[in-house]
């Protein structure tokens, strides 16, 4: 297919919004008898000129036919003729099915949504050494994920340093000097034996060749680096006890929502669809972004008193952030997103509708905030939206296909679209983009290949809203070979 063939195809599409665009002037128009004003309005009408059926570009100050034969149509000055919009009749209104809904300040109750994996909670963590070097002799905690119990037994080791302060101890308890005990005593404390050791060994007046060691809280071991007849010194870690009574839940924050997470929010765990939600809170936030996937780190503590999370499991967070009052807001399905610019239809009085640019705060499931463009009050279109915003682009659609130019090897394009999963060949994936006028692509759904090498990332979602960059291979074959997703673009 040559690039006369994609105009002649492009044509035929905008020639068809033209019929559509004309339909709704014609039916709109005062000057058929089916559609006669009450009370003579279309006599005073002011007629600002007319418009060939097909081509907006093609006017005339009188009325004329075309090259088929088809009037001209009046653009008349209460019709938005030099951009304020267009006229609907109210029984075409009707027929489209045009629904309105009015703007309106809400209160928005934001939930950031992440994704994160289960640890254990580095407070609740104990590591078990050794106050002098020895040999393990009996070992009682053998495996990892041993639960034990605080005050259990964990081993019992032989350290000459120790049997020898015994010593020194009981021959101090038969001398009548408190100090020297008391100096004896301390000594046996400082190298980790237990006050109730130390008591046995008083009562019993006989050294104690094997030194127990407790544990100094409850908890599952972690770490296991000993065995029984290891040589063991003060510096080794010979086990890690972790309480598992509570977690941590690690999730990873976008970057453009990073600003609403603030600690000491509420968060909502599950671990998988239908599973029951367990309830934490907003710890700690992390001070920087992690430099390749450029989200933001925050730390939930959640209460696991029977298990259900175990380290390493992967949860799914909603963070529900700071109320904000007073939004001015619409459904998200009125807005209308193309190119660089987002815009709504808004009624008019009178049966006239407006193309209207606006800019765009938090979206919430199906509530758009909107920072500029619309008052309260205000009526947008939220069905029946794209035909009538057809009329208000069509001249741009005409100018377009006239200034298409030729894509060259390695130039880029980009569009924004909505991904729907993989494609149907191996390394493409299926998305629905809008219209991309620098190629003279309508809004549709198709499969694109991606360059070698790059990969949709895991926080993508069938349902996400994300943008693309074509390259163009030849005059028909283009690729994908950028990813832009929440502002963060990612390439092979």
């Amino acid at each position: 297919m040559n690039k006369s063939a994609l105009l002649a195809i492009l044509f035929a599409f905008v020639a068809g919004l033209a019929l559509g665009a004309v339909a709704l002037n014609w039916l709109s128009s005062d000057d058929h008898s089916d559609h006669e004003v009450a009370d003579g309005a279309s006599a005073e009408r002011e007629i600002l000129y007319y418009r060939h059926p097909h081509n907006p570009r093609v006017t005339s100050d009188v009325p004329r036919k075309d090259e088929m034969g088809m009037d001209y149509i009046p653009i008349y000055a209460d019709q938005g003729g030099s951009g304020g919009g267009i006229f609907v009749a109210p029984e075409v209104t009707q027929s489209l099915g045009v629904r309105t809904r009015p703007v309106e300040r809400m209160t928005m109750e934001p939930v950031v949504e992440a994704v994160g994996y289960v640890d254990y909670d580095e407070t609740r963590l104990s590591h078990v050494h050794v106050r002098a070097e020895g040999w393990v002799e009996r070992l009682h905690a053998r495996s990892l994920g041993q639960r034990v119990r605080q005050g259990e037994l964990l081993l019992e080791f032989f350290s000459p340093t120790i049997v020898n302060a015994q010593e020194e101890f009981l021959r101090a308890l038969t001398m009548n000097q408190p100090a020297v005990r008391d100096a004896a005593r301390e000594r046996l404390l400082s190298l980790g034996l237990s006050r109730q050791t130390v008591q046995q060994i008083e009562r019993d007046g006989r050294v104690r060749q094997l030194i127990p060691v407790y544990a100094r809280q409850d908890g599952v071991v972690t770490e296991l680096n000993i065995r029984e007849g290891m040589y063991i010194t003060p510096g080794m870690d010979i086990l890690t006890i972790s309480d598992p009574s509570s977690v941590w839940v690690l999730v990873e924050v976008f970057e453009h929502q990073a600003r609403l997470v603030k600690t000491g929010q509420v968060a909502t765990l599950q671990l998988s669809p239908g599973d029951d939600a367990l309830q934490g809170q907003v710890e700690f936030i992390y001070p920087s972004l992690d430099s390749s996937s450029r989200a933001l780190r925050a730390r939930l503590s959640v209460a696991n008193p029977d298990g259900t999370l175990k380290p390493g499991m992967f949860a799914r967070a909603a963070i529900t952030t700071e109320s904000r009052p007073h939004v001015l807001a619409i459904p998200r399905q009125a807005l209308i997103r193309s190119d660089n610019t987002q815009r709504v239809i808004v009624a008019r009085d009178e049966g006239r509708f407006e193309a209207v640019e606006v800019r765009t705060g938090l979206m919430i499931a199906d509530t758009v905030e909107i920072t500029a463009g619309l008052q309260e009050g205000e009526r947008v279109v939220i069905s029946a939206q794209f035909l009538i915003d057809s009329e208000s682009s069509l001249r741009g659609a005409f100018t377009r296909l006239e200034t298409l130019e030729e894509l060259q090897p390695g130039d880029e394009v980009w569009s924004d679209g909505i991904y729907k999963g993989p494609g149907r060949n191996p390394g493409s994936i299926n998305l629905s983009h809008e219209p991309i006028p620098a190629l003279g692509w309508p809004a549709m759904t198709m499969d694109l290949d991606l360059i070698e090498g790059l990969s949709i990332p895991d926080h993508l979602q069938p349902g996400d809203e994300f943008a693309f960059a074509l390259e163009a291979l030849d005059e028909i074959t283009f690729r994908i070979v950028a990813l832009r997703i929440h502002g963060e673009e990612v390439r092979p």
